[in-house]
Protein backbone atom coordinates (compact mmCIF):
# COMPACT_ATOMS: atom_id res chain seq x y z
CA UNK A 1 0.00 0.00 0.00
CA UNK A 2 1.70 3.28 -1.01
CA UNK A 3 2.31 5.84 1.89
CA UNK A 4 -0.16 8.73 1.63
CA UNK A 5 2.79 11.38 2.20
CA UNK A 6 5.33 14.28 0.47
CA UNK A 7 8.72 13.27 0.33
CA UNK A 8 9.68 17.25 0.43
CA UNK A 9 13.08 16.84 0.54
CA UNK A 10 13.12 15.53 -2.14
CA UNK A 11 9.87 16.43 -3.52
CA UNK A 12 8.78 13.11 -4.11
CA UNK A 13 4.75 12.23 -3.92
CA UNK A 14 4.99 8.36 -4.48
CA UNK A 15 2.44 6.49 -6.25
CA UNK A 16 3.34 2.94 -5.93
CA UNK A 17 1.54 0.38 -8.11
CA UNK A 18 0.78 -0.09 -11.52
CA UNK A 19 0.52 3.77 -12.83
CA UNK A 20 -2.04 5.27 -15.26
CA UNK A 21 -0.70 4.39 -18.62
CA UNK A 22 -1.28 8.19 -20.23
CA UNK A 23 1.46 8.78 -17.65
CA UNK A 24 4.00 6.32 -18.46
CA UNK A 25 5.93 7.60 -20.95
CA UNK A 26 4.29 11.54 -21.74
CA UNK A 27 7.72 14.03 -21.87
CA UNK A 28 7.84 16.56 -19.35
CA UNK A 29 5.75 19.90 -20.48
CA UNK A 30 5.82 23.56 -18.95
CA UNK A 31 4.08 26.61 -19.49
CA UNK A 32 5.13 30.60 -18.81
CA UNK A 33 7.98 31.48 -17.12
CA UNK A 34 10.30 29.01 -15.11
CA UNK A 35 8.81 28.68 -11.96
CA UNK A 36 11.79 29.62 -10.14
CA UNK A 37 12.15 32.78 -11.29
CA UNK A 38 8.55 33.29 -10.15
CA UNK A 39 8.03 31.71 -6.70
CA UNK A 40 11.94 33.44 -5.65
CA UNK A 41 10.73 35.95 -3.03
CA UNK A 42 11.18 39.49 -3.94
CA UNK A 43 11.91 40.97 -0.76
CA UNK A 44 14.15 38.96 1.91
CA UNK A 45 12.59 37.21 4.68
CA UNK A 46 13.00 38.41 7.94
CA UNK A 47 13.67 36.47 11.13
CA UNK A 48 10.22 35.49 11.69
CA UNK A 49 9.47 34.48 8.05
CA UNK A 50 12.55 31.84 7.19
CA UNK A 51 11.13 29.05 5.17
CA UNK A 52 9.07 26.27 7.14
CA UNK A 53 9.11 23.68 4.38
CA UNK A 54 9.44 20.39 6.23
CA UNK A 55 12.84 19.11 6.80
CA UNK A 56 14.17 15.60 6.15
CA UNK A 57 15.10 12.99 8.23
CA UNK A 58 18.27 14.04 10.01
CA UNK A 59 18.34 17.48 9.00
CA UNK A 60 17.06 20.12 11.38
CA UNK A 61 15.74 23.49 10.41
CA UNK A 62 18.09 26.67 10.45
CA UNK A 63 17.44 28.13 14.36
CA UNK A 64 15.76 31.72 14.06
CA UNK A 65 15.58 34.78 16.66
CA UNK A 66 12.25 36.31 17.29
CA UNK A 67 11.34 39.35 18.95
CA UNK A 68 10.86 38.96 22.77
CA UNK A 69 7.30 40.78 21.98
CA UNK A 70 6.07 39.24 18.62
CA UNK A 71 3.18 40.99 17.10
CA UNK A 72 0.06 39.35 16.92
CA UNK A 73 -0.67 37.00 13.38
CA UNK A 74 -4.00 36.94 12.09
CA UNK A 75 -5.42 33.49 12.45
CA UNK A 76 -5.73 31.64 9.15
CA UNK A 77 -8.65 30.87 7.29
CA UNK A 78 -8.41 27.08 6.22
CA UNK A 79 -8.95 26.43 2.54
CA UNK A 80 -11.64 23.91 2.13
CA UNK A 81 -11.97 23.73 -1.62
CA UNK A 82 -10.20 23.83 -4.91
CA UNK A 83 -11.17 24.61 -7.97
CA UNK A 84 -9.64 25.47 -11.65
CA UNK A 85 -13.01 25.10 -14.07
CA UNK A 86 -10.81 24.88 -17.29
CA UNK A 87 -9.39 21.66 -15.88
CA UNK A 88 -12.28 20.15 -14.26
CA UNK A 89 -10.80 20.37 -11.25
CA UNK A 90 -12.88 20.62 -8.13
CA UNK A 91 -11.77 18.74 -4.89
CA UNK A 92 -12.29 19.31 -0.84
CA UNK A 93 -9.24 20.60 0.63
CA UNK A 94 -7.63 18.89 3.91
CA UNK A 95 -5.11 20.93 6.79
CA UNK A 96 -2.58 18.79 6.86
CA UNK A 97 1.21 19.47 8.71
CA UNK A 98 4.53 16.88 8.12
CA UNK A 99 4.88 13.23 9.89
CA UNK A 100 7.74 12.61 12.01
CA UNK A 101 10.03 11.52 9.78
CA UNK A 102 9.98 14.82 7.96
CA UNK A 103 7.38 14.32 5.54
CA UNK A 104 4.53 16.45 4.66
CA UNK A 105 1.07 14.19 5.21
CA UNK A 106 -1.27 14.19 1.85
CA UNK A 107 -4.56 12.65 2.08
CA UNK A 108 -5.09 8.95 1.10
CA UNK A 109 -7.65 9.41 -0.73
CA UNK A 110 -6.95 11.11 -4.02
CA UNK A 111 -9.44 12.84 -4.93
CA UNK A 112 -8.54 15.37 -1.64
CA UNK A 113 -5.91 17.97 -1.82
CA UNK A 114 -3.59 18.37 1.27
CA UNK A 115 -2.82 22.60 2.44
CA UNK A 116 0.43 22.87 3.60
CA UNK A 117 -1.00 24.45 7.60
CA UNK A 118 2.62 25.57 8.62
CA UNK A 119 2.93 27.70 5.75
CA UNK A 120 0.54 30.59 4.59
CA UNK A 121 -3.05 30.31 4.20
CA UNK A 122 -3.69 31.22 0.35
CA UNK A 123 -4.57 34.52 0.28
CA UNK A 124 -2.25 35.59 3.10
CA UNK A 125 -0.64 39.04 2.92
CA UNK A 126 2.84 37.35 1.93
CA UNK A 127 4.26 33.85 0.92
CA UNK A 128 3.41 30.77 -1.06
CA UNK A 129 0.31 28.87 0.15
CA UNK A 130 1.13 24.84 -0.97
CA UNK A 131 -1.26 22.52 -1.57
CA UNK A 132 -0.22 19.18 -2.96
CA UNK A 133 -2.06 15.67 -3.70
CA UNK A 134 -1.49 12.21 -5.29
CA UNK A 135 -1.59 11.68 -9.30
CA UNK A 136 -3.00 8.53 -9.32
CA UNK A 137 -2.95 5.29 -7.45
CA UNK A 138 -3.23 1.59 -8.84
CA UNK A 139 -6.43 1.05 -6.35
CA UNK A 140 -8.46 4.27 -7.01
CA UNK A 141 -7.55 5.26 -10.60
CA UNK A 142 -6.76 9.19 -11.32
CA UNK A 143 -6.10 11.47 -8.52
CA UNK A 144 -7.76 15.02 -8.79
CA UNK A 145 -4.68 16.58 -9.53
CA UNK A 146 -4.06 14.92 -13.00
CA UNK A 147 -4.78 16.92 -15.02
CA UNK A 148 -2.64 20.12 -13.39
CA UNK A 149 -0.14 19.05 -16.01
CA UNK A 150 -2.08 20.38 -18.69
CA UNK A 151 -3.00 23.83 -17.02
CA UNK A 152 -2.16 27.05 -18.75
CA UNK A 153 -1.25 30.60 -18.08
CA UNK A 154 -3.92 32.66 -17.67
CA UNK A 155 -6.39 29.61 -16.03
CA UNK A 156 -8.56 30.69 -12.82
CA UNK A 157 -7.90 28.85 -9.97
CA UNK A 158 -10.70 29.52 -7.58
CA UNK A 159 -10.23 28.64 -3.46
CA UNK A 160 -13.20 28.49 -0.73
CA UNK A 161 -11.94 29.40 2.80
CA UNK A 162 -13.41 28.09 5.88
CA UNK A 163 -15.29 30.75 6.12
CA UNK A 164 -16.54 31.26 2.85
CA UNK A 165 -15.00 33.55 1.46
CA UNK A 166 -13.66 32.66 -1.96
CA UNK A 167 -10.50 33.76 -3.69
CA UNK A 168 -9.74 34.07 -7.19
CA UNK A 169 -6.02 33.11 -8.78
CA UNK A 170 -4.81 32.97 -11.98
CA UNK A 171 -1.98 30.51 -13.18
CA UNK A 172 1.10 32.68 -14.19
CA UNK A 173 3.75 29.47 -14.70
CA UNK A 174 3.87 25.59 -15.28
CA UNK A 175 6.78 23.75 -15.07
CA UNK A 176 7.92 19.77 -14.65
CA UNK A 177 10.60 19.01 -12.51
CA UNK A 178 13.02 16.04 -11.77
CA UNK A 179 12.08 15.54 -7.70
CA UNK A 180 15.86 16.00 -7.65
CA UNK A 181 15.95 19.41 -8.48
CA UNK A 182 12.75 20.80 -7.25
CA UNK A 183 13.44 24.38 -5.70
CA UNK A 184 11.95 23.44 -2.65
CA UNK A 185 13.09 26.32 -0.60
CA UNK A 186 11.57 28.88 -3.01
CA UNK A 187 8.36 26.40 -3.17
CA UNK A 188 7.62 26.88 0.50
CA UNK A 189 8.90 30.68 1.30
CA UNK A 190 6.55 32.64 3.79
CA UNK A 191 8.18 35.75 1.94
CA UNK A 192 7.81 37.90 -0.79
CA UNK A 193 3.85 38.60 -2.71
CA UNK A 194 1.00 35.80 -2.20
CA UNK A 195 1.30 32.89 -4.36
CA UNK A 196 -0.52 29.44 -4.91
CA UNK A 197 1.31 26.56 -5.48
CA UNK A 198 0.01 23.48 -6.29
CA UNK A 199 2.26 20.25 -6.44
CA UNK A 200 1.14 16.40 -7.94
CA UNK A 201 3.40 13.96 -9.44
CA UNK A 202 4.46 13.71 -13.76
CA UNK A 203 6.90 11.95 -15.70
CA UNK A 204 7.78 8.35 -16.17
CA UNK A 205 6.51 5.93 -13.75
CA UNK A 206 9.74 4.03 -12.43
CA UNK A 207 9.01 0.42 -11.21
CA UNK A 208 11.92 -0.50 -9.42
CA UNK A 209 11.42 2.61 -7.03
CA UNK A 210 7.34 2.78 -7.48
CA UNK A 211 7.55 6.32 -7.64
CA UNK A 212 7.02 8.45 -10.33
CA UNK A 213 10.18 10.39 -11.24
CA UNK A 214 9.59 14.25 -11.85
CA UNK A 215 7.40 16.64 -9.77
CA UNK A 216 3.99 18.88 -11.83
CA UNK A 217 4.17 22.41 -10.13
CA UNK A 218 1.68 25.04 -10.78
CA UNK A 219 2.05 28.97 -9.67
CA UNK A 220 -1.05 30.84 -9.53
CA UNK A 221 -1.10 34.66 -8.57
CA UNK A 222 -4.04 36.54 -6.90
CA UNK A 223 -6.71 38.71 -9.19
CA UNK A 224 -7.34 41.65 -7.78
CA UNK A 225 -10.37 42.36 -6.96
CA UNK A 226 -12.93 44.84 -8.69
Amino acid sequence: MRPARLLVVLGVLLAVGVPTGWLLTRPGTSDGPPVAEVVAAQDAPGPAEASHAPAGPGVLPEATARPATPELAAPLVAPVRLQVPALGLDAPVDAVGVEADGLMTIPEDVDRVGWYRFGPAPGAAAGNAVLAGHVDDAEQGLGVLAPLESAAVGDEVLVTAADGTQGRWQVVARQEFDKEVVPLADLFTRAGPPRLVLITCGGPFLADIGSYRDNVVVVAEPVPAG
